[in-house]
């Protein structure tokens, strides 16, 4: 079976699908929205400008998208695979078009923000040559959190 990647942006149907999975994901392995209270307004979809979605036939599996968080840099946001489409080289065929369109489009870095106890997400980003990075804001103030690099 094929899968299928396409451009959008975070006011898409199917992102925004994605992005009620993944938030309501966040809260539940912090313990609840109230832990995440102060990081939401910095996760709200309509900022995140390039938006890919996967899709298997017509079945949206899978997202992920870009945010400017600089002249420069550009940071990864909601990467998602859904758990029965997981082991099907979608996320990291999706960061490897993160990486083209980030760099058609000019950047320089791609970050990140994820946590630990994602430890597949790890993983990948380690297995992509992203490098560990100091945090940086907002996430500089979130326990837990981990961020990651990469130049391109």
């Amino acid at each position: 079976m094929k899968i299928n990647y396409k451009w959008t942006d975070g006011a898409a149907t199917d992102f925004l699908k994605f992005y009620k999975i993944t938030e309501d994901y966040y809260s539940k392995i912090v313990g609840g929205v109230e832990n995440r209270k102060a990081f939401i307004p910095y996760n709200v979809s309509s900022n995140i400008q390039d938006v890919l979605i996967a899709y298997l036939n017509h079945l949206p599996v899978g997202c992920s998208g870009l945010k400017m968080y600089s002249k420069e840099e550009v940071e990864i946001k909601r990467v998602w695979v859904e758990p029965e489409y997981r082991r099907w080289h979608i996320a990291t065929t999706m960061m490897e078009l993160l990486e083209v369109r980030a760099r058609q489009t000019g950047y320089r870095r791609m970050i990140l923000q994820t946590r630990e106890i994602m430890t597949d997400a790890v993983r990948l980003y380690d297995s992509l040559g992203y490098d560990r990075i100091k945090n940086y804001p907002p996430y500089d103030k979130l326990e837990g959190a981990v961020c990651f690099a990469k130049d391109i």
